[in-house]
């Protein structure tokens, strides 16, 4: 078996995988439509593109009410705000997740708690939410991380027995399917990004789904400057600028219209890719939740048994990285960001809350473990390069095992790179 590429061997890939965003003359054409109607950000709000955006997203997501934001952490903001979620009030987070997550409780005056999550799916664990719940507890915000689904149905038998609020992060699961309900529809909200790299994209944006009208006129009303967007008019709020703009609107348009196409190829060499990762000793492929119907394809995660296979996932990112597979290890426990530590930080904490950011005790021991050891993630452009791109995926993690027991030693010289 040849020399790892990081040591002067031959780069198992060398053709880029596909780039990301996808763009065409039809974005040229929405873009240019947009300007030359002078309306440009989108008065009175929602404008038409934005309009005919949300429509669609709805369809796509088979929700009910949609609010269309400038980005998908201010969603989550905003539907804690509409939901009367503010100063003092505990929110559950996962502690395996972007900042975020944790930042949105923070900005609308609450208190993110941060809790262990499933080994299975990467997702925060039903378990660990009802140990932390407690009298200060209003919301749950799971996280559907990477090509996973948080188990929906046990989250929210807990909100309702504890009358809590369930916001869905659906920032990677655009399309994805619960037992026949789409992502973002089975919590009272559903909050997705259409940052850059997510599988739909407009550079920007974000989505709010409501379950209920009223949270879905509340919600606009923040985002349009408290503009009241009820029937009769009269509902007002405390709001600010958080629209997304016409521009974004008729970007993502063409984005809808090439995603069915993209989500089924990602979906079919995700298959492909369970099975062939499943011939790899020391590789653990995650069980499907029959539940979860339809994946989306953000990022590819799986977990790496660390003895068997001859390395920890740190190891493995740098020997993949450089034979030309685009992966990572994912998150940090977000416990240990500095973002949220008062020494590093002091606008970051409530001042009235020292206690909560205190994390020299915190040790989430599935967290860790799936962050320090296990854990990998592949990027969704793999998955866009048909059944070669898996190949190749295959061939470099094969290649760094058989090198890694040929000479145990070769860890310990990556983890100093």
């Amino acid at each position: 078996m040849s020399e790892l590429a990081l040591f002067g061997g031959e780069t198992t890939r060398t053709a880029a995988y596909p780039v990301w965003p996808i763009h065409d003359e039809r974005d040229v054409a929405a873009v240019a439509e947009v300007v030359r109607s002078g309306n440009w950000g989108g008065f009175p709000y929602p404008g038409p593109q934005t309009q005919r955006f949300l429509d669609s997203f709805i369809e796509l997501q088979r929700g009910q009410y949609a609010v269309a934001v400038m980005n998908g952490t201010i969603t989550m903001e905003v539907a804690l705000r509409a939901a009367g979620v503010g100063w003092g009030d505990e929110v559950i987070v996962p502690a395996y997740t972007f900042q975020a997550t944790a930042s949105a409780p923070m900005m609308a005056g609450a208190i993110p708690v941060l809790v262990d999550i499933d080994p299975d799916t990467f997702c925060i664990d039903p378990v660990a939410i009802e140990a932390a719940i407690s009298e200060r507890t209003r919301a749950i915000i799971p996280v559907h991380a990477g090509s996973q689904m948080a188990d929906m149905d046990a989250i929210m038998a807990i909100a309702a027995r504890h009358e809590l609020i369930v916001i869905e992060d659906a920032a990677h699961a655009h399309g994805a399917v619960w037992n026949g309900q789409g992502a973002g529809t089975l919590g009272h909200f559903g909050s997705f990004s259409m940052q850059s790299t997510k599988i739909m994209t407009a550079g920007e944006g974000g989505v709010l789904l409501c379950r209920s009208e009223e949270d879905a006129w509340r919600a606009a009303s923040i985002i349009d400057c408290g503009r009241p967007h009820d029937p009769a008019g009269k509902l007002y709020t405390q709001g600010g600028n958080y629209r997304m703009t016409e521009l974004q609107a008729a970007l993502l348009n063409v984005a809808l219209e090439r995603f069915p196409a993209q989500a089924q190829m990602r979906e079919e060499m995700a298959n492909y890719m369970d099975e062939a990762l499943s011939e790899v000793e020391g590789l653990r492929v995650l069980p499907r939740d029959p539940r979860h119907e339809k994946r989306a394809l953000y990022r590819y995660t799986f977990a790496i048994d660390p003895d068997e296979f001859g390395a920890t996932n740190i190891v493995l990112e740098r020997a993949l990285n450089a034979e030309g597979i685009p992966c990572s290890r994912g998150y940090d426990p977000m416990y240990r960001y500095d973002l949220f530590r008062p020494q590093h930080s002091r606008l970051a904490v409530p001042s009235a809350f020292p206690q909560y950011f205190d994390f020299s005790d915190m040790h989430l021991p599935v967290t860790e473990r799936i962050s320090g050891q296990e854990g990998f993630w592949l990027d969704e452009e793999i998955f866009r390069a048909g059944k070669e791109g898996v190949d190749d995926v295959i061939a470099a993690l094969t290649k760094a095992q058989s090198a890694l027991r040929r000479d145990p030693s070769l860890a310990d010289r990556i983890r100093a790179l």
